[in-house]
């Protein structure tokens, strides 16, 4: 399933910008659950409190400073690596190989690289799972945005600068439409990628008004790998 806007296409692209977690792979995996079940009991190490009060504090850091990272580092003085090496101490093999994923990339001209406010570890865990980890001339993690996460405009900025892009032949693949806003704003193509299962991704979007008629969100689909295949075919 997929929606277009008229007046954005894509012919003119020649780098095509994914996010990685609830993004290239199904949030139906529920391989962030890992991820989101650690953070908490991070939280609740760290200051001493119930796993109710830690996932309250959790969501409102992500909410509120972009990731839960962010908060910690911002209101608690938390190690970023730390936190990042606990988090991803997780099991990747929940997320299945997707061979039409695989080649609707191959078949898309051009560069493909990772934007992601995870880390370039758990990105390539990721990538080899889904069998997709040829596809990707490099991946730009929280680490190269210096713990700022998107939707922050600096680590935008970075990684246009870092990877030579010009954004108005650039295409960005979100799971989170807050973060379309600044690659928008910049001249990219946007693509806001929803799956009923992103509990989070979908809560936000609804809590930032209507995300699939906002004017930064130039296409929407539920399907990531039909959608790439149908621009391959043009």
């Amino acid at each position: 399933m997929m929606a277009m806007a008229a007046g954005r296409g894509f012919e003119d692209v020649e780098t095509w910008i994914f996010d990685l977690d609830n993004t290239l792979y199904p949030a139906s995996c529920r391989l962030f659950d890992q991820i989101d079940k650690r953070m908490g009991a991070f939280i609740g190490d760290l200051l001493k409190v119930d796993r109710v009060e830690a996932r309250r504090i959790q969501k409102d850091y992500f909410f509120r400073h972009g990731t839960t990272l962010r908060g910690l580092m911002s209101e608690h003085g938390v190690d970023p690596d730390a936190f990042l090496d606990y988090v991803h101490d997780i099991d990747h093999s929940p997320v299945p190989a997707n061979a039409a994923l695989a080649a609707a990339l191959e078949g898309l001209p051009g560069r493909k690289l990772i934007f992601t406010n995870g880390t370039v570890d758990h990105a390539d865990k990721v990538l080899r799972r889904l069998g997709v980890h040829g596809q990707f001339h490099g991946v730009f993690d929280i680490v190269h945005s210096d713990y700022i996460p998107k939707p922050a405009r600096g680590p935008y900025e970075k990684f246009i600068a870092s990877h030579a892009i010009d954004p108005a032949r650039a295409a960005m693949f979100e799971d989170i439409a807050r973060n379309l806003e600044v690659p928008a704003a910049l001249g990219m193509v946007t693509v806001l990628v929803r799956d009923a299962a992103n509990e989070d991704g979908t809560l936000i979007n609804k809590l930032n008004g209507d995300a699939e008629g906002a004017p930064y969100v130039h296409h929407v689909t539920g399907d990531l790998a039909a959608f790439l295949a149908a621009l391959a075919r043009h």
